[in-house]
């Protein structure tokens, strides 16, 4: 039986479905061998849900972390997310990421952003909502709304949730 890389390589696809734990060859090198080839976009659906392997698996080109317990039409909706260029992540997973401690991915560029956008940025990526974020910081909710339209226009993002994947990841 061919592998899924063998398959991916006769039959170029767009977004694949890859687990963690595979026969022949690991999800997160297999995600390599799909970046480097350019054989498609990789969206990780596993049940397991470890730091470290999450951060492997995005630093090894993943577009999406999923654990297996969606149902079939959100399933779709996250793979149209891939195919247009939305990175996804599973709630659990980020609750873990945040757990951990919010840190910025060494490839996160923050040489063009303010102190106050960058501790806007972090509290996108604490999953705080923008109310709260905006108390935090003392900011009124207008004036949160437009940092985060600047910030957004400055990185070529169209939404704070991929913001916040791109700070944890440092992907866009």
């Amino acid at each position: 039986m061919p592998s899924n890389i063998q398959n991916a390589r006769q039959n170029k696809c767009d977004v694949c479905l890859m687990d963690i734990e595979m026969p022949v060859k690991d999800g997160i090198e297999a995600t390599k061998v799909f970046t480097d080839e350019n054989l498609g976009k990789v969206l990780i659906l596993t049940t397991f849900d470890d730091y470290d392997l999450v951060e492997k698996a995005m630093k090894n080109g993943a577009k999406g972390y999923l654990i297996k317990n969606h149902t079939p039409d959100e399933l779709k909706q996250m793979i149209i997310s891939i195919q247009n260029g939305v990175n996804v992540m599973d709630e659990q997973v980020f609750n873990k990421i945040v757990d951990i401690g919010i840190k910025p991915n060494d490839n996160f560029n923050r040489s063009n952003l303010t102190s106050r956008e960058l501790e806007i940025i972090e509290a996108v990526a604490e999953g705080l909502s923008n109310k709260e974020i905006a108390a935090k910081l003392f900011l009124g909710e207008g004036t949160f709304n437009n940092y985060i339209s600047n910030i957004l226009d400055k990185e070529g993002l169209s939404h704070r949730t991929q913001l916040a994947v791109y700070y944890l990841t440092g992907k866009k």
